[in-house]
């Protein structure tokens, strides 16, 4: 049996890979799911930073508009009212998207960790065989 294995060999039926190439396609496999989830992480900060800076903005608007006085909320006329509660809705909107992107945000970061602790030799960039735990 064991001589059927060896002539099967011999006459190139079975053949691996060299573990260079091996190593290649795993460093391929890896690299591909490191660079997902660092483009996940630089989308969602860019969006937070964007949203974060136009939530800013309309709550120095809505500040405007409230007035600054005890009862100005009484002598407020119709449109100035119906203003307000737009941004009101807008920033309850965006505050929550905020905290949804903070979220995603540590989970991304999370699973950056996870990748590094499974595949502890694999650098982005790098090869594996150079590069230290």
């Amino acid at each position: 049996m064991f001589q059927l294995f060896l002539r099967a060999r011999a006459d190139k039926f079975f053949r691996t890979r060299s573990g260079h190439r091996d190593s290649d396609t795993d460093r391929a496999r890896i690299a591909s799911i490191a660079q997902s989830i660092e483009g996940a992480i630089s989308a969602a900060e860019a969006e937070w930073a964007g949203l974060n800076a136009r939530i800013n903005d309309v709550l120095a608007r809505a500040a405007v508009t409230s007035g600054n006085g005890d009862d100005d909320y009484l002598t407020r006329d119709a449109v100035e009212k119906h203003h307000q509660q737009l941004f009101d809705a807008e920033i309850v909107n965006g505050q929550q998207r905020l905290a949804t992107l903070a979220e995603n945000i540590k989970h991304f970061k999370f699973l950056r960790a996870v990748l590094s602790t499974r595949f502890p030799d694999f650098k982005e960039g790098g090869t594996a065989a150079t590069q230290p735990h």
